[in-house]
């Protein structure tokens, strides 16, 4: 069994995509992908799942291509172990869908399905996530098989993606799936609704969001992820606490959809989470000289070519947030690929604690500390930040109904039994080396 074995909760998503190629690229005993579950987030969703069958086609191609130029075919777990790709929520828990199609295109991806339609794949694809018909002629089931067999990396769905995920968590062995949710947090909090205990089964869950002691990239406090479902954050977050109930988010008061009950008082354990925000991930950068001569220097890769089209129009858009910047320097932030990088850490140990804050690393110099973060989801202006508590007031052992509000004390920042316990990562193996190893796994062949 591979050392990290990961459900990718995504919505590709230019860094989402770069993310699962990294993801597939590794070799069998680094990393098994067990499923791809589509959340609605920087485009809607069944765009994400256009990019997703994309991805596959694409790492196909570029299988045959280096297998006939006598090179390493690379993406090893992939023909370990196909995933499943499955559809999730449309939409947030409460509040309004947002987007981000203002940096990432209208398709997730620059715009590429649009410019390089031929690049696309047919849309004969669409069959494999609808209903087989009772009543098929041979002609039809034929057709079917046929694009089966043209889409044979990943296992196709119809379950609604929070529910396959439970499943999963419950067919394998306790402790040994990780969850990376690279996305807004909406199918991770509706499984954990439904059932809290299969849920916590979970290894750990990985997230990719928030900002914390940095501006967000949304509004001034509030990364994109967690802005577009906060209220999702925040019951995910809830989950680390010992009493989740005492940070959990209050019920919308204006929103028509169905909401998520709260969890039991008592749950058999706390969720481990590791937070990597903005604070973190910005910093690691692919510059763009570097990935148009690494990618320049395979012109006849499919992927290669692929890849090479939607980076230079997400170039070409972070160079226009920002036109007096060099242009020299013009680098696109590796968010989302950082928590799959984490991933592919062998061993984890903890050292000793730190204060209020307890330090733990991972052996290669990955380095985090645990703080109470807390998501807000009813400010005005706030929605989707991340809060910490630096007023640098002692902590005390509560006593009492851990539920009941203290005088001096708003929100119970200040109890011990209270709080969310969250992971943030605040150290990686270095900010320059991860463009090249990015680079080197994906295109390198091996």
């Amino acid at each position: 069994m591979a050392p990290n074995r990961i459900i990718i909760d995504t919505d590709p998503g230019v860094d989402d995509v770069l993310a699962m190629l990294l993801a597939f690229s590794v070799g069998v005993g680094e990393l098994e992908v067990l499923m791809l579950s589509l959340t609605h987030g920087n485009v809607d969703v069944q765009s994400c799942l256009r990019n997703v069958v994309t991805l596959f086609e694409k790492i196909e191609k570029e299988r045959t291509y280096r297998r006939e130029n006598g090179k390493p075919e690379g993406f090893e777990t992939l023909m370990r172990r196909k995933p499943i790709v499955a559809v999730g929520a449309e939409e947030p828990l409460a509040e309004h869908m947002m987007v981000a199609d203002f940096f990432h295109g209208i398709d997730g991806l620059g715009g590429i399905h649009h410019s390089h339609p031929h690049l696309s794949p047919t849309e004969t694809w669409k069959s494999l996530f609808k209903p087989t018909p009772p009543k098929m002629s041979a002609e039809e089931a034929a057709s079917l098989q046929k694009v089966k067999e043209q889409h044979s990396l990943f296992e196709p769905s119809l379950n609604f993606a929070p529910d396959e995920m439970l499943r999963i968590l419950e067919e394998e062995d306790e402790g040994t799936v990780t969850i990376v949710a690279i996305g807004p947090l909406t199918n991770l909090a509706i499984a954990a609704a439904k059932d809290p205990e299969t849920f916590l089964r979970c290894k750990e869950v990985v997230v990719m969001g928030g900002a914390v002691e940095v501006p967000g990239n949304m509004t001034p406090g509030a990364e994109f992820n967690t802005y577009a479902d906060s209220i999702a954050s925040a019951r995910v977050f809830a989950l680390t606490s010992p009493h989740p109930n005492t940070t959990m988010p209050p019920t919308p008061l204006h929103s028509n959809k169905d909401y998520l009950p709260e969890y039991p008082k008592k749950l058999s354990k706390q969720l481990t989470l590791k937070l990597f925000p903005l604070d973190i991930t910005t910093p690691h950068l692919l510059p763009q000289t570097l990935s148009t001569t690494y990618i320049s220097s395979l012109p006849d890769s499919p992927l290669a070519t692929w890849t090479s089209l939607f980076l230079q129009s997400t170039y070409q858009k972070v160079f226009s947030l920002k036109p007096d910047q060099d242009p020299g320097k013009v680098g696109l932030e590796l968010h989302d690929p950082l928590t799959i990088w984490y991933c592919l850490a062998s061993s984890n140990s903890s050292n000793s604690d730190n204060g209020d804050v307890t330090s733990s690393s991972v052996d290669n110099g990955w380095k985090f500390v645990e703080e109470d973060i807390r998501v807000e989801t009813a400010g005005q202006w706030t929605r989707g930040t991340c809060i910490v508590d630096r007023r640098g007031k002692a902590m005390k052992e509560g006593v009492g109904d851990v539920s009941q509000e203290v005088v001096g004390d708003a929100g119970g920042w200040l109890d011990t039994r209270r709080g969310n316990r969250i992971q943030r990562c605040v150290g990686t193996p270095g900010e320059e080396t991860f463009a090249g190893v990015l680079l080197e796994r994906i295109f390198g062949g091996g």
